[in-house]
């Protein structure tokens, strides 16, 4: 890169990962010094990623390939397809930025007293978020595979971490899932590479439309055996099964990071889809939109059914997962641009809410535990004290804590169910207007029967959320007649008003933000910017001086 260091793409795979090496050696004993370490590694890795974002931006050229040649690294200065590629592209950049924004509030929740339940669960933090950002940033599905193992060993633990019954048997059942989906994993590659004799995305590109019919055959037998790990850690239906239970036992600090866990399934799975299988594969062009449409419509289905049966908050935040998983499938399998770039709104907005819920739900749950009456009604106000007795005032006025977490809850369900003003309306009108009109405003479309079926089920996914946080909220925040408020620190509702802000902010600034997501999504369906910024990346410039 030109205005940046040459690292920086590196960076949000050494920062983390040398964080969680250091913090290893620390003595669990001295918290507050592991604390005051992790919050400002993630800082650094905020500006990092603030900084890489801006870079990845910011490049302006009439070639398309110029877009994404700035943004890759050359590990030990090894042309592609020999050596380990990172590629830092619109997309990219978007996914680690958001990641770091998912971190520092979940790290900050955690301070209050998560980070306290069990041993080193700043090393497991940040190892993650390596592994996250690695799968982000590579250009090789053999380092994709190997970030992949790096963060779900990491997730083991964090699952794992404060311990219990509840977490233990969802944790078994976690890491048997996922051992599975890494078994497809590594099946599928090797029935690609195999055919192929490479795993650097880029080079691989560029030889699926020489493939004889034979090889063809192999290689989309590959692919699809790879999508299934994806589509396993995405959470499409019916291999979505262990992920509500999962998500809904772990402490709220992991749930929250979590929330970006599912959408390392939906980027690989976007990346691959147009990139290997867009306009330059020849025959294999599409293969698989028809799956993903298909199976992000009954995700969307099995979702919305969960969201409505579910009595717990943890669940209905777990569904609601599998509703902005199943909504960003069907949305990748219809292969048009526009409803990509709605979709990417729609996933930043999503990820962005439903780890705020996570977090708010254990301050919601705490008032429950304690018996709170979060409303503090008098009995009185119901009619059951002296009817005699003449009263100037009806109940009293809301506590102030419950006010903010009334506002916030209240806000979750405006997001999660799409309605006016806030980013999900924004996103789900983007999405369904792109649908509706695959060719631009104006132009005579005829809109397929999946479109409609997609049309209808983004609308009553939203209603189905309406209902289940109206039902929730009256329930919380209405239903106790007797107890206190429950006792919430600053440390712990900030994260929430911070991260409930950025939603805000994106409503705001919804224009800028679209342009980008159409930006991102137009260079998406151009595989050839892609693999020619990939294949022609120049090699560092070796240092003139004489070896002695």
């Amino acid at each position: 890169m030109n205005s940046l260091p040459p690292h920086i793409v590196v960076a949000p795979i050494l920062v983390p990962l040398i964080t969680g090496a250091i913090l290893l050696f620390i003595d669990e004993r001295k918290r507050n010094f592991k604390a005051v370490v992790s919050v400002v590694s993630s800082l650094v890795l905020l500006a990092v990623a603030v900084a890489l974002f801006m870079e990845v931006n910011s490049t302006v050229s009439t070639e398309v390939a110029a877009v994404i040649s700035t943004g890759v690294y050359l590990l030990g200065n090894w042309p592609a397809p020999f050596g380990i590629v990172l590629v830092a592209d619109r997309l990219s950049g978007l996914m680690v930025l958001l990641v770091a924004l998912l971190a520092l509030p979940a790290l900050i929740y955690s301070l209050a007293k998560w980070h306290r339940s069990g041993a080193h669960f700043h090393s497991l933090f940040h190892l993650m978020l390596m592994g996250v950002n690695g799968a982000f940033l590579t250009g090789d599905l053999f380092n994709l595979f190997v970030f992949f193992e790096v963060m779900l060993a990491a997730s083991y633990g964090l699952l794992l971490h404060g311990s219990g019954q509840l977490r233990v048997k969802a944790g078994l059942h976690y890491i048997a899932i996922n051992l599975v989906a890494a078994l497809f994993f590594l099946i599928g590659v090797s029935l690609i590479y195999g055919v192929t004799g490479t795993l650097n995305m880029g080079d691989l590109a560029q030889r699926i439309a020489g493939l004889n019919p034979d090889q063809r055959m192999l290689l989309e037998t590959g692919a699809a055996v790879l999508g299934i790990a994806f589509l396993v850690k995405a959470g499409m239906w019916p291999l979505n099964f262990w992920l509500p239970s999962a998500y809904s036992a772990a402490s709220a600090p992991v749930a929250a990071i979590f929330a970006i866990m599912s959408k390392v399934g939906i980027y690989v799975i976007a990346r691959l889809t147009f990139l290997l299988f867009g306009q330059t594969a020849g025959m294999s062009a599409g293969f698989g939109h028809d799956a993903l449409l298909v199976g992000g419509i009954a995700t969307i289905v099995f979702g919305t059914i969960g969201v409505l049966a579910s009595q717990a908050l943890g669940r209905l935040a777990g569904f609601s997962v599998l509703v902005s998983s199943g909504t960003l499938l069907a949305a990748m399998g219809t292969g048009n641009p526009m409803v990509a770039a709605g979709a990417l709104y729609y996933m930043v907005s999503s990820t962005l809410t439903i780890s705020a819920f996570f977090l708010l739900i254990e301050l919601v749950e705490r008032g429950q535990d304690a018996g709170a009456n979060v409303l503090a009604v008098t009995m009185e106000a119901y009619g059951e004290g002296d009817e005699d007795e003449e009263e100037d005032e009806v109940g009293v006025t809301m506590p102030g804590t419950m006010a903010v977490l009334g506002t916030c809850f209240a806000a979750c369900g405006i997001l999660l169910a799409g309605l006016p003003p806030l980013s999900g309306f924004i996103a789900k009108f983007s999405m369904l207007s792109a649908i509706l009109n695959p060719s631009g405003l104006g132009a005579d479309d005829t809109v397929s029967t999946l479109s409609w079926w997609i049309v209808f089920l983004i609308v009553f996914s939203g209603l189905a959320a309406l209902i289940s946080m109206t039902r929730a909220g009256i329930r919380t925040f209405w239903g106790s007649l007797e107890g206190t408020v429950p006792r919430v620190l600053v440390i712990e509702i900030a994260p929430i008003l911070l991260l409930l802000g950025m939603t805000l902010a994106m409503t705001i600034a919804a224009g800028p933000i679209m342009r980008y997501m159409q930006e991102t999504a137009r260079i998406l369906d151009l595989p050839e910017s892609y693999i020619q910024g990939v294949m022609t990346a120049p090699r560092a410039e070796r240092s003139q001086e004489a070896i002695p």
